[in-house]
């Protein structure tokens, strides 16, 4: 009941339809432990929200022990300070808050949101999680096992949640962004508390640390509680990892991932993309959304509204601080594997050669232009929007503009990033998983093909 109260009381601080988008005022403050404080004062509703990262993530994961990030990220909200696993999520409980954390690729991620006048209880709660996590030997492996039955649980039922996992490996073969960001089951049966600590002495630290913190908060009194809760902790012991992007495939190369009797092939078709910082944003935004983005895009159009090979269809951009990967994913059934992934291929041909329709842009414009507003309507959008602007070093103009800049995308800007975002259907690498026996004729048409069992422990070729 008091979750959906908070839900209820939720910041709204979005613009109105049409309108520009304006970031509200923040104090930035480097506190002298070198911890970073972003702070939004919004008055609109009793409700504090917050972000904090911890630069790393997965690609701080030593390279045999792939999910290590992972691990530890989650084990924060599994016991901190006095509390053990059970009292941290009932005291959250309690208060009517919520309370998580996740590794994702550059960073582990704490967020949640409480009522303002819990403000005490929620740095009390951050900094134990941050600065004193208990990471009880039961709970690393309560936790480890389960990521290893997901894995199990997904090859036997949906391996289509795990098939841009073995696409990263095949794609970025040899650079960091290849290893899991989760674990494999291989890499996670190896890993134990003393690598979980050993991960957290060497990376958590006040200097690596971002706390943002939005709503109905006092600044001044938040710096010194925030000051006082993190006083003691000291920088990070290791040196944060630095990642060179990865160079994009050149020509067409398969991973064939056999799962005997399976009667559809699930499939991925993907180079390397572009970065956070890609200066076409808008423009790329618009075209992807026309191209694969939505229900009524070209792909899904033309693989599940007019031929009815797959029941979805889409395409996206991973951006981090370097490019990730441009990527298709879809699936169909086992027969009609050739003919969907030609069509795909068909799609993208199309788009490199024609462009969008002109007549096409203005549906696209309006509907990411309706869409943005409502990623930045409450304390937590907030929170994570400013997070995001400092994980990656952008500036108030990533979201300030952003509205114009896509009403004013042209026929010559979608061009422009169709050409140099978007790869050449030539060049790609194409993943499938389905019965090879059925479909390795059909996987040799694409190029040369590298096959693996989906029984194999790793997500990539021995």
């Amino acid at each position: 009941m008091m979750r959906a109260c908070l839900a209820a009381v939720a910041l709204l601080v979005a613009a109105p339809a049409g309108a520009d988008v304006r970031v509200p005022d923040y104090e930035r403050v480097v506190l002298p432990n070198g911890m970073t404080l972003v702070t939004m004062v919004r008055r609109d509703v009793p409700l504090i929200a917050f972000t904090a990262f911890v630069r790393g993530g997965a690609l701080a994961d030593p390279p045999d022990r792939a999910g290590v990030a992972s691990l530890t990220g989650a084990l924060l909200e599994r016991g901190a300070g006095s509390r053990d696993a059970f009292q941290f999520a009932d005291t959250v409980e309690g208060a009517g808050g919520s309370f998580s954390a996740v590794a994702g690729v550059e960073a582990v991620l704490v967020s949640g949101q409480f009522l303002a006048r819990d403000r005490d209880l929620m740095v009390e709660l951050l900094a134990d999680a941050l600065q004193r996590p208990k990471f009880d030997a039961d709970e690393v492996t309560r936790i480890r096992d389960r990521r290893v039955e997901f894995i199990r649980a997904a090859k036997d039922t949906d391996p289509s949640d795990l098939i841009a996992t073995y696409g990263r490996a095949f794609l970025f073969a040899g650079h960091p962004l290849a290893s899991p960001q989760g674990g494999s089951e291989r890499s996670l049966a190896t890993i134990t508390r003393e690598d979980v600590l050993g991960f957290y002495r060497a990376h958590f630290g006040a200097d690596r640390t971002t706390l943002v913190v939005t709503g109905d908060v006092d600044a001044r009194a938040l710096r010194a509680a925030v000051e006082r809760a993190f006083s003691g902790w000291a920088r990070a012991a290791g040196a944060a990892p630095q990642v060179r992007p990865a160079p994009a495939t050149t020509g067409r190369r398969v991973l064939l991932v056999d799962q005997p009797g399976s009667s559809q092939t699930y499939f991925w078709l993907a180079n390397v993309g572009v970065a956070r910082s890609f200066p076409d944003r808008a423009p790329l935004d618009v075209v992807n959304t026309l191209y694969g983005g939505r229900f009524t895009s070209v792909l899904n159009t033309e693989l599940r509204v007019r031929t009815g090979l797959t029941y979805g269809a889409s395409s996206s951009f991973t951006r981090g601080s370097v490019p990730g990967e441009f990527a298709i994913v879809s699936f169909t059934q086992t027969a009609s594997t050739e003919r969907a992934l030609d069509l795909a291929i068909h799609t993208l041909e199309r788009l490199k050669r024609d462009g969008v329709p002109a007549e096409l842009l203005d549906s696209g414009r309006t509907f990411v232009r309706g869409q943005f507003p409502l990623r930045l309507e409450t304390a937590s959008h907030w929170a994570s929007a400013l997070a995001e602007l400092e994980l990656y070093g952008l500036g108030r103009d990533y979201i300030e503009g952003y509205m114009a800049a896509v009403a004013a995308v042209g026929e010559a800007d979608a061009r422009r990033v169709i050409a140099s975002a978007f790869p050449s259907p030539d060049d790609l690498v194409i993943v499938l998983i389905g019965d090879a026996a059925l479909i390795r004729d059909v996987a040799k048409k694409y190029g040369p093909v590298t096959e693996m069992p989906l029984a194999a422990p790793d997500f990539r070729p021995g």
